[in-house]
């Protein structure tokens, strides 16, 4: 018994198999920053972090109800020249940032709905990163 030697197995972090697509790819980035500790959600902290110029991606919900939070974010971006990516709903993109309560088997519960998410730190380098910088550059 004392002979055996357990050995761990390793884990992988499952990467989504197939082609990436942009809501994909943000999917991850957001993931990723989440983890790093990079995020600013909601109206308040995401117009500090564009007003200051820390801001690397600005994520704003197609569904958001007040015209004047799509235009503020809108002209803070364009004004610093950060990139804009249009997520079409509200509650995906707060799931996205982690405003959500997670069960047992993993699945999403209690999720809030977030206008706006800013990243200001990507975290790690991955292939949605540089898939997500690629679209952006190809966009300008």
């Amino acid at each position: 018994m004392a002979d055996e030697e357990q050995t761990p197995t390793p884990v992988e972090v499952s990467e989504p198999a197939g082609p990436m697509d942009l809501m994909t790819a943000v999917k991850e980035v957001l993931k990723k920053s989440l983890i790093h500790d990079g995020l600013s959600r909601g109206l308040h902290e995401a117009a500090k972090a564009l007003d200051r110029r820390t801001a690397l991606l600005a994520c704003l919900a197609e569904n958001c109800s007040e015209p004047a939070y799509k235009r503020l974010v809108e002209a803070l971006c364009a004004e610093h020249n950060i990139p804009l990516v249009r997520i079409a709903d509200a509650k995906q993109l707060g799931e996205w940032a982690g405003l959500c309560k997670i069960d047992k088997e993993g699945n999403a519960r209690k999720v809030v709905g977030c206008s706006c998410v800013v990243v200001r730190d990507y975290g790690e380098e991955s292939e949605a990163l540089h898939f997500l910088q690629n679209y952006l550059k190809s966009q300008q």
